[in-house]
């Protein structure tokens, strides 16, 4: 490509409108443009880094056997209701009418309409196992579009399924793609970690994440000293120790003006840890109490799998009025609720908690002290918690969820009806597994991981170019003339180069290779009567090369 007459900007500030540092060069490099919050424009160097990023994928996908078909997007929206995940989706799927008045939705995803395509071809346990995937936009109004690429509402998604006739074949399938995204991950040269996750609004039997590391993830991952174990903090188990002390006799004490936990604890000289908080939420419209330690947090994933509910939210003034809880002074003791313990509170002695009493709490608690609904494991783990395999210490660090991978069972086929018949000629439900990959997202995180001073350094098979060819002078003949045969050699090679050829100075020229991540420049100045040019990597020193060998030398460089 050729700049003087092509579509090519750069800016030279930041932008002010962009929140991460991978979204503002993106944007700065010309690469994408925001039309809306969360919908952005993917400008010509995008979409060649987005295609270099698919070419991949596909690759990979069609080594598998998978096969590619293409879905729409435009969904009735009664094909979601009848696998009952409409209201599990909410307000986050665009709904709109037909001018018949018929209700249609933007698919956030498409396990309906893969089971609906796999009815056609499903008589048998014999026609299975087989594959499929697209390479498709999906659309979810975030209520906070953020990070750029990152939280979108609209984007590319790679997602495939695949349709197996009993949870063995599933297995089978499913490591196999698991294989794939593995290669696809090494091949675009993520630094990235594989943790369990939540399965969510997807459902099934297991999820796993392929999470690229990069501080502003947004998601938590809990990660080992010790070992290999690695989980994403929705669904990592906290593991609790027993305390061995003494039970002692409850008591009532005053605590006038100290409402939150860290003031109870610090009025009574109580290390948070010794304390039991309350949560007072709203379950089904029902007063629901959580009460975990002082110094925990309380995980909705977890909570909402044990209570089976689609949401947790805090509970108004009304629904408290309905029990007897006081806020900032709540406690197990005698309360008119539905009460659910953390796990680890059953192994705490002697704690401190609320009395159910304005301005007072009881200290020297045990478990023995109260009855509860439900227990189970609904807090969040901290750094430093045992290891639930190996005993060692945990660690966080954040990722950026690039692709996930579901063992979905037989949940979209018993809610499709996709059945086949057994080689006992009994009808039994279909097995499936759903992958995805999100392309842009993937983009945007190899640009977090590879910002510099400069710009982009994006892996060298990955970038819009390989290769640039920057003209020091357009005036003068023999450069212009060297210039253009080496970008002529090049294209009838098939390797294209970008080619400045623009009336700006050669400082300006450099800036804007490195900026939009070139891996190698041809600089074609003085040298050039003498036929010698120079070759710079984006990062390390520059070489001569005689005219000639530049091809033969540029191919060597990039495929060292």
């Amino acid at each position: 490509m050729k700049l003087k007459n092509s579509y090519f900007f750069t800016l030279r500030e930041d932008v002010r409108d962009e929140d991460s540092a991978s979204s503002n060069i993106l944007v700065r490099a010309g690469f994408i443009k925001k039309t809306s919050a969360g919908v952005y424009m993917m400008l010509p160097l995008g979409l060649r880094v987005l295609n270099n990023i698919e070419a991949i994928i596909r690759e990979e996908m069609n080594a598998t056997g998978c096969q590619e078909l293409l879905m729409p997007a435009l969904i009735p929206e009664d094909v979601y209701i009848s696998s009952g995940r409409r209201a599990g989706f909410g307000s986050s799927m665009f709904s709109l009418k037909d001018r018949k008045g018929q209700n249609y939705v933007l698919g956030p995803t498409h396990e309906e309409l893969f089971a609906m395509a796999a009815k056609m071809q499903i008589r048998s346990y014999k026609d299975m196992p087989f594959s499929l995937y697209q390479i498709q936009t999906k659309f979810r109004d975030e209520p906070r579009p953020r990070y750029g690429l990152i939280r979108v509402r609209e984007f590319a998604m790679k997602d495939s399924y695949t349709f197996d006739k009993d949870q063995e074949g599933m297995d089978i399938a499913y490591q196999k793609q698991f294989n794939a995204y593995k290669n696809i991950m090494d091949r675009l040269k993520l630094n990235y970690k594989i943790v369990r996750a939540d399965t969510g609004v997807m459902g099934g039997l297991l999820s796993e994440e392929f999470q690229a590391l990069a501080p502003i993830g947004e998601d938590i991952l809990v990660l080992c000293d010790n070992c290999d174990f690695s989980s994403n903090i929705e669904v990592a188990p906290c593991v609790s120790v027993k305390d061995e002390e003494e039970p002692k006799e409850k008591e009532l004490v005053s605590t006038p003006h100290s409402k939150t936990i860290e003031e109870v604890s610090e009025y009574l000289h109580i290390p948070m840890q010794k304390c039991v908080k309350a949560l007072l939420m709203n379950v089904n419209d029902e007063l629901t109490v959580f009460f975990v330690r002082g110094d925990r947090e309380l995980n909705e994933a977890k909570a909402m799998k044990l209570l089976q509910a689609n949401e947790i939210n805090f509970a108004d003034d009304e629904l408290i009025a309905s029990g007897n809880a006081v806020p900032g002074f709540t406690g197990p003791i005698g309360l008119n609720a539905k009460i659910v313990v953390d796990s680890e509170v059953l192994n705490m002695r002697n704690f401190c908690c609320g009395a159910n009493k304005e301005g007072y709490h009881y200290i020297n608690v045990n478990p023995s002290d109260f009855t509860y609904d439900l227990c189970g494991d609904i807090v969040n783990v901290l750094e430093g918690d045992t290891c639930p395999v190996c005993g060692g210490r945990l660690h966080f660090a954040r990722g950026i969820e690039v692709g996930n991978t579901f063992k979905l069972g037989t949940k979209y086929a018993k809610a499709m009806n996709l059945q086949y018949l057994d080689a006992n000629n009994q009808l039994q439900y279909v097995w499936m597994g759903s992958y995805g990959i999100g392309p842009a997202r993937a983009m945007a995180a190899l640009a977090e991981q590879n910002i510099d001073e400069n710009g982009i350094n994006w892996p060298k098979h990955l970038a819009p170019y390989q290769v640039g060819i920057v003209l020091i002078s357009d005036r003068d003949e023999v450069q212009v003339e060297t210039a253009n045969r080496i970008y002529d050699e090049f294209m009838s090679r098939g390797l294209e180069p970008i080619f400045d050829d623009r009336s700006e100075r050669p400082g300006i020229k450099f800036k804007d290779m490195e900026l939009i991540g070139i891996p190698y420049r041809i600089t074609v100045g003085r040298g050039a009567k003498d036929g010698i040019v120079e070759i710079k990597p984006r990062v390390g020193d520059a070489i001569e090369v005689k005219v000639e060998d530049v091809f033969t030398k540029v191919t060597e460089l990039l495929n060292s």
